[in-house]
């Protein structure tokens, strides 16, 4: 009996202990890549510690599942089914956390299988990609909102519309009975030039009548949580 157990411990399919251990090693080692690489290059509103340790667990995980696997087509099949019950509800809080989960499955499955060569070559051509490119951003958007009586929608429209040149689009407008509420959209380069004149946007607006307030929002394609 103790024979028995200690073969079960000392093989893994056709794999080794050295190699299944190697191949964990390498996983290990690439993820603390993939670590390092979004801790420096991440741009998103909040920077959450846990998903970068999940990176690595992932990884790891990856990893040992394809050492299991290993060429076993039965077992492989079986893996995907039990796997393919399983609901992520995390929500991705930027569209490159998205790349990095890609990452660190196809490194995981590169050292699952020994392709140690393709899964560091991998790795190292996105962390530098990632490096020069990992902090661009979107551009933010201003969001002018303005409320005021109903009767002056077109007064409203004709000062915003000149005093950006057209280069404001109306997004939004909600009425009522006795008002109205119109949300404009402009490039933050464009609102930012506007400051340059003799009269602000608000003060202009506020000169006509029945204007009950006037907002400016910055916004952007980040999701805060």
């Amino acid at each position: 009996m103790k024979d028995y157990i200690y073969t079960i411990f000392q093989e893994s399919g056709s794999l080794s202990t050295e190699e299944i251990f190697l191949h964990i090693l390498v996983a290990s080692i690439l993820a603390c890549v993939i670590y390092l690489s979004y801790y420096f290059t991440h741009a998103g509103g909040v920077y959450s510690k846990k998903f970068n340790v999940s990176l690595i667990t992932l990884t790891i995980l990856t990893a040992t599942v394809m050492t299991v696997i290993g060429n076993n087509i039965a077992l492989s099949l079986g893996m995907v089914g039990a796997l393919s019950i399983v609901r992520f509800r995390t929500a991705i809080k930027d569209s490159r956390d998205t790349a990095y989960i890609f990452w660190t499955i196809i490194v995981g499955i590169c050292c699952g299988v020994g392709d140690y060569i393709v899964a560091v070559i991998g790795s190292g051509a996105v962390f530098i990609v990632l490096l020069i490119l990992g902090r661009v951003k979107n551009d933010n958007r201003i969001l002018l909102i303005i409320r005021g009586a109903r009767n002056m929608e077109r007064r409203i429209e004709a000062v915003v519309f000149d005093y950006f040149q057209a280069k404001a689009m109306m997004r939004v407008k909600n009425t009522s009975r006795d008002s109205i509420e119109l949300i404009f959209e402009m490039p933050r380069k464009t609102y930012l030039l506007s400051n340059k004149k003799e009269k602000s946007i608000i003060e202009m607006l506020y000169e006509l009548e029945s204007i009950e307030y006037v907002n400016v929002v910055t916004q952007n394609d980040e999701i805060s949580g």
